[in-house]
């Protein structure tokens, strides 16, 4: 599937292929950090099947409690984290969720570090809900 997306301000975009089977969700204490959420959904790809315009200027390398590194891609301008990628390998990119145009067609296909998962995270349905604010 080949799908698009930027940055919250615009000054990096992108498009790639990516399998929808890829799609991940990390409940990991560090997605979380990175994110101010309780989760992070990210589509492992790899590098070779990202093409960008602009590109992120902000990299943070951090490694986690698996031992291997990965270094977080933010745009300089807005701060959106928009990539992971690590030592390499065909499956050592990601692409976060949030950034893609098409989201709503990618729906996760897995969940990873589920330890670190928030309690009530399974129970949102039950939440009163508006559809804006």
């Amino acid at each position: 599937m080949e799908i698009d997306g930027q940055c919250h301000c615009g000054r990096v975009t992108y498009r790639a292929d990516i399998d929808p089977a890829k799609v991940s969700i990390c409940h990991c204490t560090d997605c979380q950090n990175l994110t101010g959420s309780p989760y992070r959904v990210t589509v492992i790809c790899s590098e070779a099947q990202v093409r960008m315009t602009g590109a992120p200027a902000k990299i943070y390398a951090k490694t986690g409690d698996n031992g291997r590194t990965r270094f977080q891609h933010f745009c300089e301008g807005c701060g959106s984290p928009l990539f992971t990628s690590g030592d390499g390998g065909p499956d050592d990119w990601g692409v976060r969720w949030g950034s893609i145009r098409q989201r709503n067609q990618i729906k996760p296909a897995r969940q990873i570090w589920c330890r670190s998962a928030a309690p009530w995270i399974n129970d949102l349905r039950e939440l009163p809900g508006r559809p804006g604010d």
